[in-house]
């Protein structure tokens, strides 16, 4: 990967109208933490952005069935999203929220700016109208059965049950959830971005990663899902995607446009542009300049996401900020695929999911356990599955039988021979093992294969192939325990002490490098550790 000045680095925006399972987790923020925590390691100038997504449909829907208000709903999950995040180690730079100023400002900014380039089409249509509510009927207020599998249940955008997507107007017998009454159609206007007019240099982008004779990325390090499913919307042709919508709930469209009354900025317009949004206020906090990080050429864009985002940060964001014309577009876009629990589908409808904020309080410090079993089944490339035992197995097998036994073998017996200080030790000296005898450059040799190790485990991270990224990190601990198990050093300490020293101090090497290497998997560990 060409190596950058800066990078920025953004996690889906989780949307506040319920809480983080741990599919959020193994999705978009454990892989972007990882990620994030080794360039800092690395001394690399980095920046992760985040927030809460806090606009549309499925807000005030939360709020009529609450009896509340979309006001308090987002600031109950916002507050609950900030606090579970920060108890389980996701260390974002900057945890903003749409609903603040900075962003509808910046939101309209960039609606205002296409706008005045032209690159919006008006247009007339028919959407479904609650004459009872007097209002439009966003999708998600729409219900009806499904032309695809016959379920009575699908809202207007999609079927949960076998998973289409849909259009309200696709629905048979359509009803509004507001009134349960049937919708009427009505014409009304809004914006749409012309998708097919970027067609021709979005396939281009995706496929060379070449973009006005310049190379943005190499198609060879993305992911071949992500890849594949932009590949299919492209081959099925890209339709204009309206920009805004009839709600009272989101960022109005600007005052200064005809006809901006009782709209608002579509998702797209939107939650993305909370990347920048974010970036702005961190810049602020922080006085630094928010344009290097989105701008510069020297910058890299990296999103971490869920395969059900995928085409909205491949394809139609990029579009957007190309059409803007002054921002970088992503360099990778290494979307995770979903991870299901005892062998069902993580549902937040049905409450089938394990719920973040729940397993911290009910497991105190417990954090880097559920990041290690989360990590070891990361979905990177295809569906993966967490269960209660497997937890169990990864904590008891691998966290505490190996590195935990380690680690504490090491200080202990370190303790216990030199009063808890690393042994020098003669370099002239041999090492008497119990099958033959070495010098100590013995010590050099599994020094140089330990540095080895930690290459390759680099190189894994860079390439966002974390789970194999851990495997390497548990092997540098088998190591450890086999170097100390080879050499015995509680039975030679009486007769060969010199040898010991040698055995010793290359055992507290691996303990300390373990302690470094840990922290983009397990921060907690290797705090301990350190």
């Amino acid at each position: 990967m060409r190596q950058y000045k800066r990078y920025l680095i953004t996690s889906a925006l989780p949307y506040a109208n319920g809480p983080l399972h741990i599919g959020h987790l193994a999705g978009a923020y454990l892989p972007a933490d990882i990620y994030v925590r080794f360039q800092r390691l690395m001394g690399k100038d980095i920046v992760y952005i985040c927030g809460s997504d806090e606009h549309g449909a499925a807000i005030t829907i939360k709020a009529m069935k609450e009896k509340s208000t979309p006001q308090k709903i987002v600031d109950k999950y916002h507050n609950l999203f900030k606090e579970t995040f920060s108890r389980i180690g996701i260390s974002f730079d900057m945890y903003h929220r749409t609903s603040e100023q900075i962003h509808h400002e910046t939101s309209q900014e960039f609606f205002s700016k296409l706008y005045s380039k032209g690159e919006f089409e008006e247009k007339e249509s028919e959407q479904y109208y609650d004459e009872k509510a007097k209002q439009f009927l966003a999708d998600r207020y729409i219900m009806g059965t499904c032309p695809k599998c016959g379920n009575p249940d699908a809202y207007g955008d999609q079927c949960e049950k076998c998973g289409s997507s849909l259009s309200p107007t696709e629905l048979i017998n359509p009803i509004s959830t507001l009134t349960g009454d049937k919708p009427v159609l009505k014409k009304t206007v809004h914006w749409y971005l012309p998708l097919d007019k970027y067609e021709e240099w979005l396939r281009h982008w995706i496929n060379t990663g070449e973009l006005d004779g310049e190379q943005l990325h190499d198609p060879d390090q993305w992911k071949n899902h992500v890849l594949g499913q932009c590949k299919s919307w492209l081959d099925g042709g890209l339709q204009p995607r309206a920009m805004t919508r009839d709600l009272d709930w989101g960022v109005d469209v600007p005052h200064h446009i005809k006809g901006h009354e009782g709209k608002k900025l579509y998702v797209w317009m939107d939650a993305p542009i909370g990347y920048v949004s974010a970036t702005r206020q961190w810049a602020i906090d922080h006085k630094k300049n928010w344009k290097k990080y989105w701008q510069d050429k020297e910058s890299a864009l990296i999103h971490f996401i869920g395969k059900d985002n995928i085409v909205f940060h491949c394809l139609i964001f990029p579009a957007i900020l190309h059409a803007h014309g002054d921002y970088n577009l992503p360099i990778n876009v290494p979307a995770n695929q979903f991870m299901n629990l005892e062998g069902r589908k993580i549902s937040t409808s049905r409450n089938w999911a394990v719920w973040v904020h729940e397993y911290l309080d009910e497991f105190p410090d417990r954090q880097d356990e559920l990041r290690y079993a989360m990590i070891k089944n990361m979905p990177e490339q295809k569906d993966s599955e967490f269960t209660w035992k497997s937890y169990q197995d990864a904590n008891n097998n691998e966290l505490v039988n190996n590195l935990a036994n380690f680690v504490n073998r090491v200080v202990v017996l370190t303790n216990k021979y030199y009063d808890g200080k690393v042994p020098a030790f003669d370099e002239n000296a041999e090492i008497i093992s119990p099958e033959d005898k070495y010098d100590a450059s013995y010590h050099d040799s599994e020094l140089l294969r330990l540095f080895d190790d930690i290459h390759e485990m680099c190189d894994y991270v860079r390439s966002f192939d974390f789970r194999s990224a851990l495997k390497i990190l548990m092997d540098i601990s088998t190591k450890g325990n086999q170097i100390l198990q080879f050499n015995e050093p509680w039975k030679t300490i009486k007769d060969d002490p010199e040898s010991v020293k040698v055995v010793m101090n290359l055992c507290l090497q691996y303990v300390a490098a373990i302690g470094v290497i840990c922290r983009p998997f397990m921060p907690f560990t290797s705090d301990k550790i350190r």
